[in-house]
Parts: C-alpha cells; structure tokens; sequence
C-alpha cells in the first residue's frame, strides 16, 4: 500500500503516463477508420475485433515517415526523460523499429486508459458504496458483494495495483524508447563518423588560428617596439610600421572572424585561401618589423596547387614566426623548393648563445606550434625535421610529395 501510494506520488510516473495518454489519442483516428473499414467489409458487430489487427498495420504505416520518429524521439526526452538522439541524415535505418514503438506505444496508452482509470475508479468508489450498502464488484459476468472491511481492502488493492500499472507501463515506455527510436548500429557508425569529421575540421582550425594569430601577434609586437623606438627620430618608418600593423591584424581579424563562425556552426564567409603565392606579402611584413629574410626560390610556386599550396604557406608562416620569436636577431634563411615531385621547405636562424632552441626566448609558448606542424605533414604524408643546425642555429626542414597531396 505504502509503495503503491509513493508510485503514484511520483513526478516520472505521471509524465511516462501522460506520454502513453498522448499516444492513445494519437491512436484514436487510426482507430475509427480501422473500424470503419472492418464494419464496411462485415457489417456484424462481432467484425469490430477483426479491426485490432488493421488498426495495428495502419498504426505501423503511420510509424514509416522519419518525422514521425524525431516527433517521438523529442517527445521521449522531454516526457520519459531519456536519452534517444534524432536520426542521422542520409545513414542507413532499420525502418521496423519505428512502427514497432508506434503500435506498442499506442497499446500501452490505451492500456492506462482502460485499466488504469478503472482501477482508480474502483479505488475511490468503492468505500462510498460500502457506507451506503450497495457495494458490488462486477467482472466480465462475475460479480461478488463487498461488506464491511473487505471494501476497504479491495479499495486499497485497486489502488496499488493502478499505481503498479502506471508506474510499469512509464517503465516500460523508458526501456522500449532508446531500444527503438534510439540509433541502429549504421546510425552509430554515422554518429562515430560525423564526430570524427567534425573533431578533425576542429583540430585543423586550432592549427590555421594559431599559425594565423600567433605569427600575427609576434609580428605586432616587434613591430609596435620598433614604431616606438623610431617615432621621434624618423615618423616615416615609425608611420610605415603602424600600416603594417594595421595590415597583419586586419588579415589575422578575417582568419579569426572565420574560425569562430565555424566553431559557432553559423554561415561565415569565404575561408581565407593563402598560399605559397603569397609569400611576398608574408615576408613584406616581416621586413616592417625589422626582420631580415633572405628568401631563395626554385620553380614556379604556381604550380603547387589546392591543399599543398595552403599547407606549404602555413608551415612557412609557423617556421618564419618560431625564428622571430626565439631566434637571436640574425638573418634568417628561408628556402622553397617546388619540384614537378617534391616540395622542400626550409627555414634557418640563429638562436644565440645558451640557447637550446624554441621556447628560450622571452616571447611566451604554448609548446603547440612544432608538434601541430609535425601533425600537419604527417597528414600530408610529409617528412618533418626540426632541431639544432650546425653552430648556434636553428633549422625546420619539411618535405612534402606533390602528387599524393595535391
């Protein structure tokens, strides 16, 4: 009795409940036209059973449309408070699944519908009557007559038993719902992949935005010491350095711009497509910050095309950024290489004296920038190296085949 009553108390069980209710009525016009139809084709009322069977075929057709799944699935998270996602566009589904749910659904809410209603009925009811001697029970032909205590008793059992049956069928709805509106095996492999896809644009991202920001932010910085330095003594080259902190940032603003507005999953604008032909812009601004390049090229960089051709910039821009932040001040070497197999990129500077390498300088690290590039020619099926060179200097070489990533 007690455990009856704390059933009926109960949040979950009246909302697993009321989603079974809302399944009957949804029932109901499927119903009335499968009974229309059997009284059409026999008109004795003996023919309406042989409408159960029609109503549960036409109950499963109107389970085939994907809506009607997403429709239950939202309704199975709000109501049942389970976790069943919507279906994956475009993967493969076990379409029986759907209409399954939709005839036990319907079943289960009708079920709430007559019995439970009866025995809450039965429950109210019959000690009223027992006060006014007319308590009797009646059962499909069978009946009995209830006096003194036993209607009480009966009215206690009816009870319970509608606070078991409300509470199994809200259990039985919360087992069925992530069995059958949840992901098919090909869904989650759909699922698995989309995540994977989406991590993968992510991590990319991360590596565009830290070459972009960070190559952007340590040329600012030289740049902004020089202007300062240089702004009573010459204002030309301090005005000069402040348009090529105006430039830097406003592309490093677009690269920002885009990145977040993939990350917030909204419609951005063209991502921003550098490539090898636009190292001179590159290495313009580096010269503005004071920087000394000395750049060779072999052959035509027009020819390196697509993925190849954006990577290659990016991997120059990382390689030219590490040199200005933690190399010793000196020229810096830079070679590009683009043969009809290979494309070679090569970045040397100096690090100074006790200095080990990358991170000995004063310009902070987030120690992401050579292993994301290492990551990026791995992709590229690539050969990466980077370390100490020769006599107090530093040297990124990276190789790349042209025809496997073009």
């Amino acid at each position: 009795m007690i455990k009856g009553m704390r059933l009926l108390l109960r949040r979950s069980t009246y909302t697993g409940v009321l989603f079974a209710v809302l399944g009957a009525l949804a029932g109901l016009p499927v119903a009335v036209v499968a009974l229309g139809l059997t009284l059409g084709l026999d008109g004795r009322p003996e023919a309406a059973w042989v409408g159960l069977p029609v109503w549960a075929l036409l109950l499963a057709a109107a389970g085939l449309p994907r809506v009607v799944r997403r429709v239950l699935a939202a309704g199975a998270r709000r109501l049942l408070g389970v976790a069943v996602p919507d279906p994956v566009k475009g993967a493969a589904t076990e379409r029986w699944r759907t209409p399954l749910f939709v005839v036990a659904h319907v079943a289960l809410g009708w079920t709430v519908l007559i019995g439970g209603s009866t025995l809450l009925v039965m429950g109210v009811a019959l000690p009223g009557s027992w006060a006014d001697g007319k308590a009797r029970v009646s059962l499909f032909g069978w009946g009995t007559e209830l006096t003194g205590v036993s209607a009480w008793i009966v009215a206690a059992l009816c009870l319970a038993l509608a606070a078991v049956l409300l509470a199994a069928v809200s259990s039985t709805l919360r087992w069925l719902a992530p069995r059958l509106l949840g992901p098919s095996p090909a869904e989650r492999l759909a699922m698995a992949a989309e995540r994977e896809r989406l991590l993968a644009e992510r991590n990319r991202l991360a590596h565009e935005l830290h070459d972009s920001i960070g190559h952007t932010l340590t040329a600012a910085t030289i740049q902004a010491a020089v202007a300062g330095e240089v702004l009573t003594a010459d204002p030309v080259a301090a005005r000069a350095a402040m348009r090529s902190i105006e430039e830097s940032t406003r592309a490093a603003l677009e690269d920002l711009d885009y990145v977040l507005g993939v990350l917030r999953e909204e419609e951005s604008g063209t991502a921003p497509t550098r490539t090898l032909t636009d190292l001179p812009e590159l290495l313009d601004r580096l010269r503005h910050a004071g920087a000394v390049v000395v750049p060779r090229t072999t052959g035509d960089l027009e020819l390196v095309q697509g993925t190849l051709s954006r990577a290659a910039y990016r991997i120059v821009q990382e390689g030219l950024t590490n040199a200005l932040r933690h190399g010793a001040g000196g020229p810096i070497d830079l070679r590009v290489v683009a043969g009809p197999e290979e494309l070679e990129l090569s970045v040397v500077n100096g690090v100074g004296a006790g200095a080990a390498g990358p991170g000995a300088s004063g310009f902070p690290t987030s120690g992401h920038g050579l292993p994301g590039l290492a990551e990026r020619v791995r992709l590229l099926h690539g050969e990466f190296e980077a370390g100490p060179y020769g006599d107090g200097q530093w040297r990124l070489a990276v190789r790349l085949p042209v025809r496997r990533s073009a």
